[in-house]
C-alpha cells in the first residue's frame, strides 16, 4: 500500500552548520569566565593608566591657555581637570607620553583577545532580555566600538605622522571619553563577578556561560592560551619602547617610526619631529634677511641672530618628546633665556606667557602659546645651537624654542616672532 505521509521516502536535506548567534558555533575549549577575567584585569589596570596619561598628554598641551593650543574648542566640561602644565621635572613629558604610547601597543594581543572570548556574547540573542541586559548589552556596544576606534586612530597616528591632520585631537578625545564611560559602566557591572570567579571559580550549580557546549578537543591549556597572549605583548614592548631612548636601545624599535638608527651624526643628528622640506623653510627665508620681532609694553624689536649671539647665552640639557611615544635623551641646547627676551619686551619684573609663532608655510602648531612659568623657568630658551654647533635648519635654524617638559610641538621651530603678555 503506497505510504501517504508528507515527504516519504523523500531525503530531507540536513540542516546547516549552527550560525554565530548559536551557542554550539564557538567550539573553542579555551574559551571561558576565568580566562575572560584574567584578561578584564589586565585591561582594567592598562586601560585605566592609558586614560590617565592620556588626560596628562591633553594638558600638556595648555588648551586653556589660548585659541591657538586648543584643538578641541568644544570640550566645554571635559576640559575640567585641565591645569597648568609644570616644567618639572623636565622628563615629565617624556615618562608620560612615552608610557601611553608604548602601553597602548602592548595592549594590542590583550585586547584583542579579550574580543575573541566575549565573541559568543557579542552575537547572542535576543539582543535584551531586560531593561538591564540592554543597557548590558549597550554598554558592550559603547565598550568594543571605543576600543577599536581608540587603538586604531593611535596605532595609526604614531605609525602614518599626521594621518589626520587637523583632527586627530579631537577624534581621540572625544572617543576617549566615550569608550572609558562605557567601560567604566562594563566595569561597574563586571568586576565583582570577575574577582569572584579568580578568587573562589564558579559558584556550585552555575554554568559558565562563555565555554562551548560542544568543545573541540583541546590543543592547548587556557594557561598556555594566556601565555601567548603574554608573549605577544612582551614581543611588541620589546620592539617598540627603543624609540624612547638613544643608542642600542631605538634599534631595537623595529615596529615604529623612530626606530633603528638615528637620521645623522654629529650635534644634529638626533631624532627630528618636523623637517624644514616638510614645513616649507627654505635658505632664502632664514639667511641674512632673518629677524626675531619681539613684542611687548616696549614695542616692536627686531633683532638678527648676530644680535641674539650678542646677548648673554644660557645653556640647558632637555630632551624633545612627541605625542607619537618618541623621545630623545638631554640635548645640550645654548641661547638667550624666554625671561631675558621677556625683560627686554618690556617685562623686567615678571615674565608673562608669550604667543611663539614660526615662520613655516605649512603644517600644525604654527603658532603656540605658553605660561608665564614656562616662560619663567631658567631652562626655557630661545635656542641657537645645539650640542656645542649652530642648530641644523630640520632643527629649527636660525632660532627655536625648548622648554622643559613641553611637548615636542610646543618647542617651536624657526621662530620668526614673539609677544609677551597677549594671550
Amino acid at each position: 500500500m503506497r505510504d501517504r505521509r508528507p515527504y516519504a521516502g523523500v531525503r530531507l536535506p540536513s540542516p546547516g552548520p549552527p550560525l554565530p548567534t548559536e551557542p554550539a558555533f564557538w567550539r573553542s575549549p579555551v574559551r571561558g569566565v576565568r580566562f575572560t577575567a584574567v584578561l578584564g584585569l589586565a585591561l582594567l589596570a592598562g586601560i585605566t593608566l592609558l586614560f590617565v596619561t592620556g588626560l596628562l598628554s591633553y594638558a600638556a598641551y595648555n588648551p586653556d591657555l589660548a585659541a591657538v593650543n586648543d584643538k578641541t574648542p568644544d570640550k566645554g566640561w571635559l576640559g575640567f581637570y585641565l591645569f597648568a602644565w609644570p616644567t618639572g621635572p623636565h622628563w615629565l613629558y617624556r615618562m608620560t607620553q612615552g608610557i601611553h604610547v608604548t602601553l597602548g601597543i602592548v595592549l594590542v594581543p590583550v585586547l584583542l583577545a579579550k574580543l575573541w572570548s566575549v565573541a559568543p556574547k557579542l552575537f547572542a540573542l535576543p539582543p535584551a532580555r531586560s531593561a538591564g541586559h540592554a543597557l548590558e548589552r549597550l554598554s558592550l556596544l559603547l565598550l568594543v566600538g571605543g576600543a577599536l576606534f581608540e587603538f586604531v586612530t593611535g596605532l595609526l597616528n604614531i605609525q602614518l605622522e599626521y594621518l589626520f591632520p587637523g583632527s586627530f585631537y579631537p577624534l581621540h578625545f572625544y572617543g576617549a571619553w566615550v569608550f572609558f564611560a562605557a567601560f567604566l559602566a562594563h566595569t561597574c557591572l563586571k568586576l565583582p563577578r570577575a574577582l569572584q570567579v579568580l578568587r573562589q571559580g564558579l559558584p556550585t550549580g552555575q554554568d559558565d556561560e562563555l565555554a562551548s557546549p560542544r568543545p573541540s578537543e583541546p590543543t592547548v591549556s587556557r594557561r598556555s592560551a594566556l601565555a601567548v597572549v603574554g608573549a605577544g605583548s612582551l614581543l611588541l614592548l620589546a620592539t617598540s619602547a627603543g624609540r624612547s631612548f638613544d643608542g642600542g636601545l631605538r634599534r631595537t624599535a623595529l615596529l615604529t617610526p623612530r626606530g633603528g638608527a638615528e637620521p645623522a651624526s654629529g650635534p644634529n643628528g638626533f631624532q627630528i619631529n618636523k623637517t624644514a622640506a616638510k614645513a616649507g623653510i627654505t635658505p632664502d627665508v632664514t639667511g641674512d634677511p632673518w629677524r626675531l620681532t619681539v613684542v611687548g609694553p616696549a614695542g616692536e624689536i627686531r633683532l638678527s641672530r648676530t644680535e641674539l649671539l650678542a646677548m648673554r647665552q644660557h645653556s640647558a640639557s632637555l630632551p624633545i618628546a612627541c605625542v607619537e611615544g618618541w623621545s630623545t635623551s638631554d640635548q645640550w641646547w645654548r641661547g638667550v633665556r624666554l625671561r631675558d627676551l621677556a625683560a627686554l619686551a618690556g617685562f623686567p619684573d615678571g615674565p608673562p606667557g608669550v604667543l611663539v609663532a614660526s615662520i613655516q608655510r605649512s603644517g600644525p602648531f604654527r603658532t603656540v602659546a605658553l605660561r608665564d612659568n614656562q616662560v619663567r623657568d631658567p631652562r626655557s630658551l630661545l635656542a641657537l645651537g645645539v650640542n656645542g654647533e649652530d642648530l641644523s635648519p630640520d632643527h629649527g635654524y636660525p632660532a627655536r624654542v625648548i622648554v622643559p617638559a613641553a611637548p615636542g610641538v610646543m618647542n617651536t621651530k624657526w621662530v620668526g616672532r614673539l609677544t609677551f603678555g597677549e594671550l
